[in-house]
């Protein structure tokens, strides 16, 4: 039988291999040693002011974790350690003796320690974080390794380069005779009707016993089932009419459940269980992408980024998504749940997993397999130019395949990717260097029904803008509405954190307000992220709602931006269907409490606005309108275009749309669009109103889209209004005191 017994932990850090730590503390595995170290000796959070600061010194020296071996239960049974994970690289120890020396957080390992004995001492040594250089203290140190870039510093991550034992390590005993693995591969026939599945099982060696495996529906039937001996190999099976796993808003992800039952006799002595999703997932050209360029000299078209899931063509919207904590150690099921949740209720079936952070754990991909989340998965590689070293690649071929035989079981993942813009002129990469040629033949070799692509942006895709507002003055309005990419993969605009209050707690009193650089405010990234403003954007702030005297008016402020700019963005490109094929804002989440960030959800589960407004312009269906701007005036034409969106897969009835026009208390009908029925998939245009804006005190103009019989399907749009009785010059104040 299996029996897994935990150890108990110490750890210590030193400043070489062989030295021993002068103090000992206790340590939490999964965890991270700055954790626990910080944890032992009483610091302040993490989170607040600059106290990350205070761990720097720790990327430089050896953590020596050290456990005591238990007594352990008698008989023939094998001993072993096994280790899912380690941040970065370690040598594992049995009383001095070295059994390991292991450089990679992605690849798991397991030794065999039959023969020890209680009170033998087991100890995992982590190195220093890898650099490939000393100086800068930039992202470049991470251009030789696989230890994700974002750790040594972003424009939303402080430098803190995380180590430690980061994933479950135990003693587990087993019988010399057990299940290595057990895995469900399957191909879907053409029309989906039928799946021709290869169950591959792996034993540790042949036994006396047999194997009993099965497939059972959601609703716990046993559809297929099979017998066999206790030894290694593959059968075939085929399953008919497989109910299909959809992404969210296209149906049920239906998930089966795969169960291996190892048997002595009657008597159960291991079983291993997983889910499947039958889904098949293709990368395809959007319509008349073949016919560009349309002209001589002839070159390639854009590549293709429309997702075809079940024969079925869907346009791509989420968010990019980064590790919910910057110690990856302390992230567990209940830290994703709350994410998972909020992402599947702003009506998201795509979250691109950028290549600056982790891969994430187990609990991440099985959130997202039951809520129909997909998966734009990249490898940890992100905006260096990772040199081909023979030593570098080695790593790269253990971690990249570690990584995608453990993901491709999950029918979430569905697109592989090289990594985050290393096509870039701040990368220099191309489809030739080594590391993506690699990859690619790993993906190809390990996963070959599943797409890849080197990296993100490629051409026809678009990354930016990050701005409401460029320093030239062009907002967000124009942005993609100028724009015709095949892929909005990146794109954002900042925003306060979550609350006035919030910002109390993670900034000191004495840098509160107003926001500046050389303050809590820039080491939080609210300021000085990538330009002097960002990601707070204050003088744009004042520009549109007048000079800030508190600090609920700079949140209130830029929350307005954040939210009606995401609206704009994600409404803009899903109008832009079917040549554009996707819409991922940067970012949804963050690792640390931002005082400022792109993301819609503030750390580590508290959505902004900005995430409710995006919710709704990622609603199945929807009436939208196209705006020019955000400021208006007195006597100025006001003229949006009336559209309905829809990315449902079921088609919609004829109906009414009427717009509304809204100044202070007064509400003015303006326009009714009786629209015909809308096919599945597809989105309409209508009308474009016209009317000429009235003199009113108001500060605020509100478009309505009301729809009668669909009031879930209204929209609201809230902008700037300045009167013409008003000089532009007192245009601040009265806004101020109003």
């Amino acid at each position: 039988m299996f029996t897994r017994t935990p150890l108990t932990w110490q750890v210590g850090h030193s400043a070489s291999l062989d030295a021993a730590p002068a103090v000992w503390v206790p340590a939490s595995v999964p965890g991270t040693v700055q954790v626990d170290w910080a944890r032992a000796h009483g610091w302040g959070s993490v989170q607040v002011g600059d106290n990350w600061r205070d761990y720097l010194w720790m990327e430089d020296v050896y953590w020596t974790y050290t456990a005591v071996l238990p007594e352990l239960a008698p008989g023939g049974e094998r001993l072993y350690f096994v280790c899912g994970g380690v941040d970065y690289a370690c040598e594992v120890r049995l009383n001095g003796r070295v059994l390991l020396a292991h450089e990679g957080m992605f690849s798991p390992f397991t030794l065999d320690l039959t023969g020890a004995a209680a009170g033998d001492v087991l100890a995992v040594v982590v190195f220093p974080a890898p650099k490939s250089r000393p100086e800068p203290a930039d992202r470049v140190q991470a251009n030789q390794s696989c230890k994700p870039a974002v750790s040594y510093g972003w424009d939303f991550h402080p430098r803190l380069l995380p180590l430690g034992i980061w994933e479950d390590a135990y003693l587990e005993s087993r019988p010399a005779s057990h299940l290595t693995d057990a895995e469900v591969r399957y191909t879907l026939a053409d029309d989906l009707t039928r799946a021709e599945i290869t169950v591959e099982l792996a034993m540790s060696q042949p036994g006396a016993g047999r194997l009993h495996w099965e497939l059972c529906d959601a609703a716990g039937t046993v559809v297929l089932a099979h017998d066999g001996p206790a030894e290694s190999g593959s059968y075939s099976a085929t399953l008919d009419a497989p109910e299909l796993w959809w992404p969210n808003g296209q149906g049920a992800p239906t998930l089966y459940t795969a169960r291996t039952t190892l048997l002595d006799g009657d008597a159960v002595v291991q079983r291993v269980e997983s889910k499947v999703g039958f889904r098949r997932v293709r990368l395809v050209m959007h319509p008349t992408a073949w016919d560009e360029p349309s002209d001589f000299p002839k070159t390639r078209s854009t590549p293709p980024i429309t997702l075809e899931i079940n024969n079925r063509r869907i346009f791509a919207k989420g968010a990019n998504w980064v590790s919910p904590d910057i110690f990856p150690g302390v992230i567990t099921a209940e830290t994703y749940r709350p994410l998972l949740d909020l992402a599947a209720a702003a009506h998201m079936n795509l979250l691109r997993l950028w290549g600056g952070a982790i891969i994430g754990k187990a609990a991440f991909y099985e959130g997202c397999d039951a809520r129909g989340i997909m998966l734009w998965q990249e490898f940890p590689l992100a905006c260096n130019r990772y040199e081909g070293t023979p030593a570098y690649l080695h790593v790269l071929d253990q971690e990249s395949r570690a990584i995608i035989t453990r993901l491709r079981r999950h029918a979430c993942v569905t697109l592989w990717c090289g990594g985050n813009e290393l096509f870039n002129v701040w990368s220099g990469m191309t489809e030739q260097d080594l590391a993506l040629r690699l990859l690619n033949r790993n993906c190809y070799d390990l996963d070959p029904g599943r797409p890849y692509i080197n990296t993100s942006p490629l051409m026809g895709m678009g990354h930016g803008h990050y701005v409401f507002r460029s320093a030239a003055g062009r907002e967000v309005y124009r942005i993609f509405a100028d724009a015709a990419c095949t892929a909005y993969t990146e794109f954002g605009c900042g925003g306060p954190a979550v609350s006035a209050d919030y910002l109390r707690e993670i900034i000191p009193p004495a840098d509160l307000f107003p926001p500046r650089l050389g303050t809590a405010w820039e080491t939080h990234h609210a300021v000085g992220a990538w330009e002097p403003n960002s990601h707070l954007l204050y003088d744009v702030i004042e520009d549109y709602f007048g000079p800030c005297t508190t600090l609920e008016e700079v949140v209130a402020g830029g929350h307005h931006l954040q939210a009606e700019g995401l609206k704009c963005l994600f409404e803009e490109a899903r109008r832009q269907k079917p040549r554009a094929a996707m819409a991922l804002n940067w970012c949804f989440n963050e690792p640390w409490a931002c005082a400022a960030n792109m993301s819609i959800v503030s750390w580590p589960a508290q959505p902004k606005p900005a995430y409710y407004a995006v919710a709704g312009a990622l609603r199945p269906v929807l009436a939208s309108a196209k705006l020019q701007k955000f400021r208006w005036r007195t006597g100025e034409t006001f003229a949006p275009e009336l559209w309905l969106l829809n990315d449902a897969p079921e088609a919609q009835l004829a109906g009414r749309v009427e717009a509304w026009l809204r100044l202070g208390d007064s509400e003015t009908f303006l326009l009714g669009w009786d629209h015909p029925a809308l096919p599945p998939n597809t989105n309409l245009a209508g009308p474009t109103l016209r009317v000429t804006l009235p003199d009113s005190p108001a500060d605020r103009l509100t478009l309505i889209l009301r729809v009668p019989d669909h009031p879930e399907w209204e929209s609201e749009y809230t902008l700037v209004f300045t009167p013409s009785a008003v000089p532009e010059a007192v245009e601040a104040t009265r806004r101020l005191n109003q």
